[in-house]
Order: structure tokens, then C-alpha cells, then sequence
């Protein structure tokens, strides 16, 4: 036999043996069917398998239930649950709008008692019998949750991650004709596929793996676009505005979260400046000015379409910032962008600002509006109050935040079916607050800045509230801060009101320096008597019936979750608490090793065994001896530590004068 047959006789008995073996080992094994999802994507997991529920864990919230890993390889944050709260009702409110322009009614869980009760309480007959003619469900005028409206709403939500938003979307708002829920990752594609089968919602959400922007740009088309894109990135959203504002439609809800806060409230204005067109400033007003940074952003990005935006909601809560804009095409409005926007000059010492436009809009002849560039600057070169420099940031969206009809729309709704939230209670509480906000004032001051800068006790909000409103100004609190002071009154009234608030709380003015803000400011006599009593109308509404506007922190370790990683292996619980435990007080020196310490100072000379003055012999914790390395002159100690005779220091001692 020749070698070549000999060498194919071996190799073709071994690969039978192996096979044989094979076989008899996987009698042995437990069998599982194939995943049809995992066998679609090609991620079906081969060879050893851990059991699923050490694997995955499940998440109910809302009417939706999601199963994701517990090893981070799909990012989930529970904390947001307010987030999705709030877009769940922004949308059905959306949808309220859009579809009853079209003739058909929604039909939200909950509000059917609601519904009856307006029913009895109607005074006429006939609109009694229309609208009992119009409650059954199946009515085609009729749109219900779960089920598919033909002219209803297109949503997009760009990076879905486990999918669970989408879902909430399908089980909870109706009026929809398609959900479409898109990720990069394969794997969490996977998992949306398997959740959307859990909920009974694939005759509405369609799982789509891609990138968030070439699914938008290809979606410019008039007949293509979405009526509703929800964006909430890890980090900035920078990179798929300019895909966002082409692929909405005309009229269209764009939701964009940021939770990239470091950036937007001044940390970094260089960065800022690189992702959203603007110079963030530090200052206590930072979560107001990152809400109108995104607008701004927003606004230049859809321009350059000839498209502008219109805020419906902006929100800053917890960690991030949320807004609702609208966004519509028309050349002759995206001629006044210039003017919403603004610029800002803030004073480095005692925090008062200044807002340039960009543009200026004035009346012409025949009813035409004309745009021109804005005059300025508003100050000098120097504070008036406190003779210090200006920052200068921005630009940033100048108009109106809120559309208050819409948010009293939304409010309206959730108050009346308060069952159909988990976060209901909060939502009312800012929603509340958000109502009582002024509009067309932007920024803010705090009662603690004021009285800092002075370095005066602090009023209370209800006494600095009740002095403007004495001297004729409007005041206000805002949501984004607990202790704002939202005010039309002039940087220079504010100030009048503080010092005569420092008449009454004096101040060691000996302790002040000639050139600090403090020192300036009060040098100054009031030209404003301030009147300081107590006014009805000066306690908010929302804090008289004790909502919950400003939310303590939820959980422990409370704030931004770690970014989903493959594998998901750097992010379970148990490496986040030992990477804690590791940079806990990394700042900080550790102590020194007390054998350690005495070794260090024996490197050093005695000065007093030198001059023939040191009695403690061997005891001493310097050196004795004539050859001892060299140290630094500042290193050197200029006294040897002494203790009485009969109580000695032991070698080693680390206490005594002198030591430290």
C-alpha cells in the first residue's frame, strides 16, 4: 500500500472516532430548541450554555415587560422611568392633536370614567347623544391602544437599545400606525425581537438594525419621513440632529434627550461649542442655558433646511435634559432665527447678566416685517455693580421654553387619570411648576448666589418673592432649579433689594476687601426701599399644595448609568462596587506606615546631638550619627523632640513636638 493511501485510511478512522465520540457525549446533554432570532441574526450561541435567568433579568414598568442582560451588553437605566413617563404623555397628547384634525378620537385607558362623567354633567341633550353615539371602540372613527391606525402616527426611535420605549409606545399610546425601534448592535436587536414577541406587539413594532442617521437620511422624503423621532443617545445627541430634523415630518414631534450635563452647564464651553454651536457659561442658571444650548443647536441645524422648531416642552430633570419641539418648513419664519437667539454677557463677580440678540425684527411699511442685525453691546467693559469683567457665552435660544397651552393640555390629562403613570405625582409637580413659570423671561438668579455675593444671611423665598412684587415686577420660581428667582426686574433692583436687606441683617463690612464684590456692592446706597412683608400672592401655587416639584435622589449610587458594553463584562453590579470601593478617596493620601515613618526621619541629623544639646541618646527618632545621607535644607528639622525622663519614647515613636 502506498503512502499516500495509508495517510487518507488513517485521517478518514480518526474523523469517524472523533464523530462516534461526539455523538455519545451529546446523549448525554440536555437539548434546547434554536433560537429562530438568534439563528436570523447569526448570533446563536454555540457550546456551553449558562442558564438564562443567571443571564437575563426582567423589567416590568408601565404596561410593557422586557427582558435584558444583566451583564450591561444592552444598556438599560431605571432611573429615566420619569423620562418615559413624560414622552409616553407628550406623544398622546401629540397624537390628540394630529388625529382630531383628522376627525378620529383617541381612546387612552383610563379616561372612560372621565369621559361618562362629562357626559352627565352636559347640558344639552344633543351632545350627549353625539358623543354616546361615538364611545364604542369599534367605531372607525375611533383610535385605541394596540391597534394599528391607518392614518396615525409614523414613530422612529433612533437608538432603542432593549427596545423598551417602543413597546411602551405600542401598549400604551394610541393612534399609531407604526413603531419602528432601530439600533446599531446586534445583539440588542436580538433582544428587542425577543421582547417584542413577549408583549404582543410585532404587528406594531418593527425591530430594525442599523445606523440611527443612514436610517434617517434615508427617510427625506416628504412621504417617508416619521410624524414622531424619539433620539436618547448615551451622551450627546449632536451627531444625529442634522439627520433628525430632515426626517421629521412636516408639523412632526422630534424628542431629544441629552445627559451629557458636564459639557452643557460649562465644565468644558470649548466642547460645548464643538457639538452644540455655543459657549456654555458656569453659573447657577447652567440647566436652564443647556436647555436653550440644545434649542439653539436645534434650531441652526433645521435652518440650514429652511425649517425652524418650535419648542412644545424642555425639561431639566435629574441628570440630563429632555425637550419636545415641533419642527416646520417655511422660508420667511427661518428669516427671524437670527432674532430668537441671544447672547450673554455674564459679570465674574457678582453673577448678574445681560442678553444680546443676534438679530433684530421691526415693522416696515405695508405690514412687512424687516431683519436687520442687532445693536449692542448691552453693557460695559466693566460690571456696574462690582467693577468686574463680563463672560460672554452663548449663542442660546431666547424665546419661550414652553408652549403653555400644550403643557396645560398635557397636565390636564395626566391629572385626570392618575393611575396610568407610575411617576404621575412628579409629572403634575413639574408640569405644575413649569405653568408658573414666566416665558419670556430667560435665566435665572438664586437666593443663595445673592446672598453669597454679599456675604449676608439669606432671605427667604417668600420674603425676596414678596419685595419684588412690592416694587412692581413680575417674579417666578422655574423648574430647573429649587431656589430659583425667575424676574423681569433689572440686575440693578435686584441689588437695591439686597442691600436693603443687608440694612436689616448687617454685614462686618471691616472683613471685606475694598476691591470684592461685596465691598462694592454696598458701598452703594439703595435708591429701591424694599418691603419685605409677606404677600398672599407671593407663595406659588404648586408649593401651597405641596406637590412633588423637585424630587430627591431615587436610589443610591443615584445618576448616569455606565455605557452598554460587548460582553458586557466591565459593568456588572459586583465590578461597579469593587471599582467604587477602589477610587473611593482617590484624592486623598494614605496614612504612612508608622515603621515606615521612623525609618524616614532616621535619614535626617539631629540638630541638637550637633551642637552637643540632644539628651535622649538612642532614643531619638533623628540620626546620631556623623555620616547620614544627604538631605534637602527644607527637608531638615530645626528641633529634636523632647520628653520628660521618666516617661521615655519608645524607638519608633511617632508623637512628640517637633515630629510633625
Amino acid at each position: 500500500m502506498s503512502r499516500g493511501r495509508i495517510v487518507l485510511w488513517l485521517s478518514l478512522t480518526l474523523r469517524s472516532a472523533r464523530s462516534i465520540c461526539r455523538a455519545r457525549f451529546m446523549e448525554g446533554q440536555p437539548q434546547r430548541p434554536p433560537d429562530p432570532a438568534a439563528m436570523e441574526n447569526g448570533t446563536e450561541h454555540r457550546g456551553e450554555e449558562f442558564p438564562p435567568e443567571a443571564q437575563e433579568t426582567t423589567v416590568t414598568e408601565g404596561a410593557a415587560k422586557i427582558v435584558f442582560p444583566s451583564a450591561n451588553e444592552v444598556f438599560y437605566n431605571p432611573v429615566q422611568e420619569f423620562n418615559r413617563d413624560l414622552t409616553c404623555a407628550v406623544i398622546t397628547e401629540f397624537a390628540r392633536i394630529q388625529l382630531g384634525a383628522k376627525g378620529i378620537q383617541i381612546k387612552v385607558p383610563g379616561e372612560k370614567d372621565l369621559q361618562k362623567v362629562v357626559v352627565d354633567l352636559s347640558e344639552q341633550e344633543e351632545d350627549k347623544a353625539e358623543v354616546k353615539e361615538g364611545a364604542p371602540g369599534d367605531q372607525p372613527g375611533t383610535a385605541a391602544v394596540g391597534d394599528i391606525c391607518e392614518e396615525g402616527l409614523r414613530v422612529l426611535e433612533g437608538l432603542a437599545a432593549s427596545g423598551l420605549r417602543s413597546i411602551r409606545f405600542a401598549r400604551e399610546v394610541p393612534g399609531l400606525r407604526s413603531v419602528v425601534a432601530n439600533d446599531a448592535s446586534a445583539r440588542a436587536v436580538d433582544l428587542m425581537r425577543r421582547n417584542v414577541q413577549l408583549n404582543d406587539v410585532a404587528h406594531l413594532v418593527q425591530p430594525s438594525q442599523a445606523d440611527a442617521r443612514m436610517l434617517m437620511y434615508q427617510h427625506q422624503k416628504a412621504s417617508e419621513r416619521f410624524d414622531v423621532i424619539d433620539l436618547d443617545p448615551y451622551g450627546s445627541p449632536a451627531p444625529f440632529l442634522d439627520a433628525a430634523v430632515q426626517a421629521v415630518s412636516e408639523g412632526g414631534l422630534l424628542c431629544v434627550t441629552c445627559t451629557d450635563m458636564a459639557v452643557l452647564a460649562g465644565n468644558s464651553g470649548e466642547t460645548c461649542y464643538s457639538k452644540y454651536g455655543a459657549m456654555a457659561l458656569k453659573s447657577r442658571a447652567c440647566h436652564e442655558m443647556a436647555l436653550r444650548i440644545v434649542l439653539h443647536s436645534l434650531d441652526l441645524r433645521a435652518n440650514c433646511y429652511q425649517r425652524f422648531v418650535v419648542p412644545l416642552l424642555s425639561i431639566s430633570a435629574d441628570f440630563y435634559v429632555r425637550v419636545f419641539v415641533r419642527v416646520f418648513t417655511g422660508q420667511a419664519k427661518v428669516k427671524a432665527s437670527a432674532s430668537k437667539q441671544a447672547l450673554v454677557f455674564q459679570c465674574v463677580g457678582c453673577g448678574a447678566f445681560h442678553l444680546q440678540r443676534l438679530g433684530k425684527a421691526s415693522g416696515a411699511a405695508g405690514g412687512r416685517v424687516k431683519f436687520s442685525a442687532a445693536c449692542g453691546p448691552p453693557v460695559a467693559p466693566e460690571c456696574e455693580h462690582c467693577e468686574q469683567r463680563h463672560q460672554l457665552g452663548g449663542p442660546m435660544w431666547a424665546e419661550p421654553l414652553h408652549d403653555l397651552d400644550f403643557v396645560g393640555q398635557v397636565l390636564e390629562a395626566v391629572s385626570a387619570n392618575p393611575g396610568r403613570f407610575h411617576t404621575a405625582e412628579r409629572i403634575r409637580g413639574v408640569l405644575s411648576v413649569i405653568t408658573e413659570e414666566l416665558p419670556d423671561v430667560p435665566l435665572y438668579y438664586t437666593l443663595d448666589q445673592l446672598s453669597s455675593t454679599i456675604h449676608c444671611s439669606t432671605p427667604s423665598l417668600l420674603q425676596l418673592r414678596s419685595a419684588l412684587l412690592h416694587a412692581g415686577f413680575r417674579v417666578s420660581l422655574s423648574h430647573a432649579c429649587k431656589n430659583a428667582v425667575k424676574t423681569d426686574a433689572p440686575s440693578s433692583a435686584l441689588w437695591d433689594i439686597m442691600r436693603c436687606w443687608e440694612k436689616q441683617c448687617p454685614v462686618k463690612r471691616e472683613r471685606l476687601s475694598e476691591t470684592s464684590p461685596a465691598f462694592r456692592i454696598l458701598s452703594v446706597e439703595p435708591r429701591l426701599q424694599a418691603n419685605f412683608t409677606i404677600r398672599d400672592d407671593a407663595n406659588p401655587s404648586s408649593r401651597q399644595r405641596g406637590l412633588k416639584r423637585f424630587q430627591a435622589n431615587p436610589e443610591a449610587n443615584w445618576g448616569p448609568r455606565p455605557r452598554a458594553r460587548p460582553g458586557g463584562k466591565a459593568a456588572g453590579e459586583e465590578a461597579m462596587e469593587e471599582r467604587r470601593r477602589l477610587l473611593q478617596n482617590k484624592r486623598k493620601e494614605p496614612p504612612e506606615d508608622p515603621a515606615q515613618r521612623a525609618a524616614r526621619l532616621k535619614t535626617f541629623p539631629c540638630k541638637r546631638f550637633k551642637e552637643g544639646t540632644c539628651q535622649r541618646g538612642d532614643q531619638c527618632c533623628y540620626s546620631h550619627s556623623s555620616q547620614t545621607p544627604k538631605a534637602t535644607a527644607e527637608a531638615t528639622p530645626t528641633d529634636c523632640p523632647e520628653a520628660p525622663s521618666q516617661n521615655p519614647l519608645g524607638p519608633g515613636a511617632t508623637s512628640g513636638p517637633g515630629i510633625d
